[in-house]
């Protein structure tokens, strides 16, 4: 059973070829569909309307830009009423590309870029100190097989 989003197989069809390439044109995109390029920058607005799209993006390569260490970090709070002091301080933290509140023993799974590992721990304690954080878990990644942001939306076809 398909789940129900408001998302038609046109939309679908769309939101296929913009996580292909978000800079296609909406001619191109509309002559592959075969629909009106009108019919194509409608559907376009209107899915970034409804927060289906939430934007577009340049993906840099990191390490042309000086930032060689990916890092899995899991940080648990002191205590749960003091989470969202955890969370502020990892949200004003620029090497911070992702932060994800988790079940289990932690609160938080975070995902940092830094230019080397020192780099990144002091970042890491400077980042977090004075909040309320118990213990920090450290992954550095050593390769990286696939990362992406395009989902697979072929369940919904």
């Amino acid at each position: 059973m398909k789940p129900t989003t408001g998302v038609d197989g046109t939309d679908l069809a769309i939101l296929h070829e913009l996580q292909e390439d978000a800079r296609a044109p909406n001619a191109r995109i509309a002559r592959k569909l075969g629909l009106a390029t009108s019919t194509v920058f409608e559907r376009i607005r209107k899915l970034e309307q409804r927060g289906v799209i939430q934007g577009f993006e340049v993906r840099v390569d990191p390490r042309s830009v000086g930032m060689a260490v990916t890092a899995f970090v899991s940080i648990a709070a002191t205590e749960v009423a003091l989470e969202d002091d955890v969370e502020t301080a990892l949200l004003e933290m620029p090497d911070v590309l992702e932060i994800h509140k988790i079940a289990g023993e932690d609160a938080f799974l975070v995902k940092m870029r830094a230019p080397d590992n020192e780099t990144l721990a002091i970042r890491l304690r400077e980042g977090v100190e004075g909040a309320a954080v118990r213990s920090i878990r450290t992954t550095i990644v050593l390769a990286t097989a696939r990362e992406r942001i395009a989902l697979d939306l072929t369940h919904l076809e």
